[in-house]
């Protein structure tokens, strides 16, 4: 599909001038990044540590840090994206030169995750990228329901392909499936314009219990993973969280599991991973729960750029038996 009718499509699916920038820049800038990551990838034969470390103490890769520049180099690029923070750059910055009078009235941050799973790229399993796009200046002190508008994420495995969603005030929320070709917008296709979790009756489901270790010292998650085993939940489990929760979207059935016990506290970043999976998720019609209380990962504003949360996401009706059985 060529790029114009790419662009035609998602103009016809936010047809908004409220939202052209959106559509007609931030999208498509994305788009090609996750095309020249997937490209950056491919030429990457060795991977090793950069001798770096990100704010979080996790040790960078240089995959990690060649990601990061891509995303950087692009959104510098692109009028409507006026400030950026990333898992390893947690500080919202600004993207680009702009003078404070010359910022377009519709603009945006972008917090992102540049390549999530890199501790499993090395064996070359599937990793991605997870990018969530908030209008305005800033994503803290807002409510991510209202304020992170879209989201994508990059899937880089035997094929590139990407999961775009967003949902603005008026309009139905949309969640669609991309083939990324290697020179981006321009050899992009649509694969699905509706991704959908189905609902019942389901002829194979699927868990992805993270952090499984936690079950030997938590009776609850112990518990929830033997009736998944027992009533014959078929495993789909990679340690890539973007692979993952794409399966689920992918198959119309999953639930991913990322709980947060006594002695495993909370890993995942609320700005650059759980709030756009949580998006994509809502889209596809699932739920995104916090399992230390039961509230949804969009309800709550963030206060800190360093925010870490469990996660529990996918088809809503495993969503709900997976909170009773971890906070009855």
């Amino acid at each position: 599909m060529a790029d114009s009718d790419l662009a035609r499509y998602l103009r016809s699916t936010l047809p908004s001038e409220a939202y052209k920038g959106l559509v007609d820049s931030v999208l498509p800038t994305l788009i090609d990044c996750i095309a020249d990551i997937s490209k950056v990838l491919k030429k990457s034969q060795h991977v090793s540590r950069a001798g770096s470390a990100n704010a979080f103490g996790d040790d960078q890769l240089n995959v990690d840090v060649l990601a990061e520049n891509s995303i950087r180099r692009a959104i510098s690029k692109c009028p409507f994206v006026v400030t950026a923070s990333s898992e390893e750059d947690p500080i919202e910055r600004g993207s680009r030169e702009t003078e404070a009078d010359s910022i377009p009235e519709e603009h945006y941050t972008v917090a992102f995750d540049p390549l999530d799973g890199s501790s499993i790229i090395a064996p070359n399993w599937t990793v991605g990228t997870i990018i969530g796009i908030w209008q305005g200046k800033t994503a803290l002190d807002q409510l991510p329901s209202a304020k992170q508008v879209a989201a994508v994420l990059g899937v880089y495995g035997p094929r590139t392909t990407a999961v775009i969603s967003f949902r603005v005030p008026g309009l139905n929320p949309v969640c669609m499936e991309l083939g990324v070709g290697e020179n981006g917008l321009e050899d992009t296709e649509i694969i699905r314009t509706d991704v959908r979790l189905a609902g019942p009756p389901f002829q194979t489901r699927y868990f992805a219990p993270a952090n499984l270790r936690a079950a030997a010292d938590d009776a609850k998650y112990m518990g929830l993973v033997s009736k998944f085993i027992q009533n014959r939940y078929t495993l789909r489990y990679s340690g890539g969280l973007v692979p993952d929760v794409v399966h689920a979207l992918v198959k119309g059935h999953g639930i991913y599991i990322s709980p947060v016990t006594a002695a495993s506290k909370a890993k995942l970043r609320r700005l650059y991973e759980l709030f756009p999976l949580a998006l994509v998720v809502e889209c596809a019609g699932g739920k995104a729960i916090d399992p230390a209380d039961g509230t949804n990962i969009l309800d709550k504003p963030l206060g800190d750029l360093n925010e870490t949360a469990g996660l529990v996401c996918g088809t809503a009706d495993e969503v709900d038996f997976v909170k009773k059985a971890l906070l009855a």
